[in-house]
């Protein structure tokens, strides 16, 4: 009998000092907890732009999108501004970027090189949310193919755009033109579609190749561009600027962004920053989306998990 109560009330100890913290085997060990952010500190998010036009314009076409985004998603959102798209995977890694608004070649490239996954893109004022690549010329220049080119000078994009650059391969490979370098007098990369355009446009070249919607962005702006140029040759559709972010960033917070972009369109200053940005609505964006551009860079002969992307 006594035996029995000793060991009751070892066994009540035991169970005190378990309840206490006393004893550190009486419990699961559990990893800590990441600590909690300070009180009303809120997340920032480092996301990069494309240089699809100059800097300046850029800046006006995306501050008020992210602002949106930022007070109702919560979060803090810093814009770095890519100054060329030949560097575009090494600098999301170097400047420690959280996401990027990529193209159609650059988030094909982004998926094969980084841990990333696409939210969500745009849908244009026009209903679509894909473009395809132009390649152009003056109308008084007398270039209507392939065979008139030889000579002349044209303006790619950058190695690292589906329109720019992919579109005019191709049409190289139609027209019979083996090694373009030497049947143009001269190549060059502009850095921006809006440069390339305007470059034929003011006759630093003769042909040059950029995305159709800023394209026709542009030519809402300057009548000169529909009046003065005229289209050689036009690529398949591929997806529209998407917003990537990375993989490892926290689920819920990726949630958030993602349902804030989709239901812009439901109020009314979140539609008159979209009727700015150009687009009517953000729509659901996936892998699967960017299948063409893979197969379109295959049958160009690009691995794109090992291209050599800096222009030349």
């Amino acid at each position: 009998m006594k035996n029995r109560h000793g060991k009751s009330l070892l066994l009540g100890l035991v169970l005190l000092a378990c309840a206490a913290g006393w004893l550190s085997g009486c419990t699961e060990t559990r990893e800590e907890p990441a600590p909690a952010a300070p009180a009303g500190k809120k997340v920032t998010i480092k996301i990069g732009i494309i240089p699809e036009q100059n800097l300046f314009q850029q800046k006006k076409r995306y501050d008020p999108l992210v602002d949106y985004l930022g007070r109702h998603a919560g979060v803090v959102i810093e814009l770095d501004m890519l100054s060329r798209y030949g560097n575009i995977i090494d600098t999301f890694v170097s400047n420690n970027l959280d996401g990027a608004f990529f193209g159609s070649f650059t988030g094909a490239m982004a998926l094969k090189r980084l841990e990333v996954e696409p939210l969500v893109r745009p849908e244009a004022l026009d209903g679509h949310s894909t473009y395809f690549g132009l390649i152009f010329t003056r109308k008084e220049s007398g270039i209507r193919n392939g065979a008139a080119m030889r000579g002349k000078r044209f303006v790619f994009v950058d190695k690292a755009t589906t329109a720019g650059w992919l579109l005019p391969l191709f049409y190289f490979q139609e027209q019979g033109i083996g090694d373009y370098n030497s049947w143009f007098g001269e190549t060059y990369f502009s850095g921006t579609h809006e440069d390339a355009i305007y470059d034929v446009l003011d006759k630093k070249a003769d042909v040059g190749a950029a995305k159709n919607t800023v394209f026709y962005r542009l030519a809402d702006q300057d009548p000169r561009i529909l009046e003065q140029l005229t289209i050689l040759a036009s690529s398949p559709d591929v997806p529209e600027n998407g917003l990537f972010l990375r993989s490892n960033i926290d689920a819920a917070l990726k949630e958030k962004i993602r349902r804030t972009l989709l239901r812009m369109d439901q109020d009314e200053p979140g539609r008159r920053i979209l009727r700015d940005f150009g687009a009517i609505r953000f729509i659901p964006t996936t892998r699967e989306d960017y299948n063409p551009v893979l197969e379109y860079a295959a049958r160009a002969g690009i691995d794109l998990a090992n291209y050599d992307y800096y222009n030349k």
